[in-house]
């Protein structure tokens, strides 16, 4: 690259180009604007030139005539390679960042409450199937864990195809949720919910227990027609069809899958209805019927925004709340009355009786707090009922 030289006459009007001396009058006006210009062009050179070239200056200190101060600079521009192509050190401190924000994102997305109770409900149900104390043995705990690990991929599957054809609407209703807020993009979640779909049906096919399939396919229908947005189908629209998803998949599928898979498939006893298996279905029903209303309670404004018109949309927040905790006393009274009278053990009528009747308590003090108009009280109260729901599945097995 050619040299080039500039020298800088502070109150001259006198240029070096080259070696060639240029003189010309000019303006008080002229001298500005030149000045003005060869800094602009100044900046423009740095500016350019700066990212990608490493440059080295010269400075010749030459002589002074007038009190002017005559100075060469010498602009060499060796091409070096720029630090925003240097190779990055391999950090697994950014990694181990990384994969734990995208863990952190999944827990949430997998809504981590519903899985918990869930699980509850498998083990509550799979000891219904326990006639004696040596049934409790390895192979009941295998069936027990083949059952969780399978409905596991059916949990993370349902959340996150409700979450996909939710986004906009949760934008409003549930900003904190991982797609909504954009902690997981829509491909990540695609990708997460086609996997735990493949996975869930893999599993259920390797392990062979015609009760546990069942239950998976009926599963995977009923929240994919709830959840996805396509004609005849996307049930959350109706309040109906949308108790109903919630109803049948927690009073009927889940205990009665898991039962016979433990009595007929691990156990290799013959197929049975007992009365346990009864009060299972008869107390989750009356819960959930409650539990599919009060679900909807905080969501109305974003539901009523996308046309999705839910019993509290229609007949109003307050009302429906006192629907849902009237059924919630109901289920407990009818686990109570049943505990009562059932049981030949003492010990498990005392228990059962005082179980539920601090359940029972607990509700109605909390019922009484809530704030109707406050979202987050009503969501804190929808979870306490989730915490009440998981230690009734404690007392479930009691109930023969």
């Amino acid at each position: 690259m050619d040299s080039a030289f500039l020298k800088c006459f502070p109150n001259a009007s006198s240029l070096l180009i080259g070696g060639n001396l240029l003189r010309s009058k000019y303006s008080t006006k002229n001298i500005y604007f030149t000045k003005h210009r060869r800094k602009t062009q100044q900046y423009n050179f740095w500016r350019v030139q700066q990212p990608t070239l490493n440059h080295y200056y010269k400075c010749i200190e030459g002589g002074s005539t007038n009190k002017e101060c005559n100075k060469k600079y010498v602009v060499k521009a060796t091409p070096r390679p720029s630090s925003n192509f240097e190779p990055h050190a391999f950090d697994p401190k950014n990694i181990f960042d990384s994969v734990k924000y995208f863990l952190t994102a999944f827990y949430k997305l997998s809504i981590p409450q519903a899985i918990f109770t869930r699980t509850l409900s498998t083990i509550s149900a799979s000891l219904l199937a326990v006639e004696k104390l040596s049934d409790i043995s390895p192979l009941f705990f295998i069936g027990v864990l083949q059952a969780m690990i399978l409905f596991l991929f059916v949990d993370i599957y349902v959340t996150s195809v409700n979450q996909l054809f939710d986004i906009e609407i949760d934008k409003i209703n549930k900003p904190y949720l991982p797609l909504a807020s954009g902690e997981i993009s829509f491909t990540t979640g695609v990708i997460v919910a086609a996997s735990c779909l493949t996975l869930s049906l893999c599993f259920g096919w390797i392990i062979g227990s015609w009760p546990l399939i069942w239950g998976l396919l009926f599963c995977l229908f009923l929240w994919t027609a709830y959840s996805i947005n396509v004609p005849m189908l996307r049930w959350k629209k109706d309040p109906l069809l949308a108790a109903m998803c919630m109803f049948v998949t927690w009073a009927f599928i889940f205990p009665i899958s898991f039962f016979f898979h433990m009595q007929t498939f691990v156990f290799k006893k013959p197929a049975i209805f007992p009365r346990s298996l009864i009060f299972n279905i008869v107390f989750v029903s009356i819960f959930f019927v409650g539990m599919a209303l009060c679900k909807d309670i905080p969501d109305i404004e974003g539901d009523k925004t996308f046309g999705i018109y839910s019993l509290p949309a229609r007949i109003g927040p307050k009302r429906v709340f006192w629907i849902c905790v009237s059924l919630f006393e109901m289920a407990f009274g009818v686990a109570l009355l049943v505990g009562a009278t059932s049981s030949s053990s003492l010990w498990i009528k005392i228990v059962t009786g005082l179980g539920h009747s601090v359940l029972a308590s607990l509700l109605w003090y909390k019922a009484k707090s809530v704030d109707l108009r406050c979202n987050d009280s009503i969501a804190s109260f929808y979870l306490f009922i989730w915490k009440l729901l998981s230690v009734e599945y404690f007392f479930i097995p009691l109930i023969r």
